[in-house]
């Protein structure tokens, strides 16, 4: 099977919800995942603190630079990912679009290289 990552964007300044729906989506992403592990499709998921908190690292001629922010100056912002093993695109597109965060954003869908298969 392939794995595909399953990036979860969001358009950061938009309202965010009252507590009551974040905790009620946060219930449904575990329930997804649960699902996904019982099937034997879950590698594995994970969610980000906000763009502001991000440090972006470059090395170069010797120097390691650090910036604030995200790397992408945009309002469009990763917020969290998923990994999946889907026998096709068709499968990891079928996921992704009842991924609850498709509801209020974008879902990329992205093959990984297989580096044994691919170098």
């Amino acid at each position: 099977m392939k794995q595909y990552l399953l990036a979860v964007h969001l358009v950061e300044g938009e309202p965010v919800p009252p507590d009551e729906e974040i905790q009620q989506a946060y219930k449904r992403v575990d329930a997804f995942n649960a699902e996904l592990q019982s099937a034997g499709a879950w590698v594995f998921a994970g969610g980000l603190h906000p763009p502001s908190t991000a440090t972006v690292v470059r090395a170069q001629g010797g120097d390691v630079i650090t910036t604030d922010g995200p790397f992408a100056e945009t309002k469009e912002q990763l917020t969290g990912y998923f990994v999946f093993e889907c026998d096709n695109l068709d499968q990891a597109l079928a996921l992704a679009a009842r991924i609850p965060g498709a509801r209020d954003g974008a879902i990329e869908v992205r093959p990984l290289l297989d580096m044994d298969a691919e170098m």
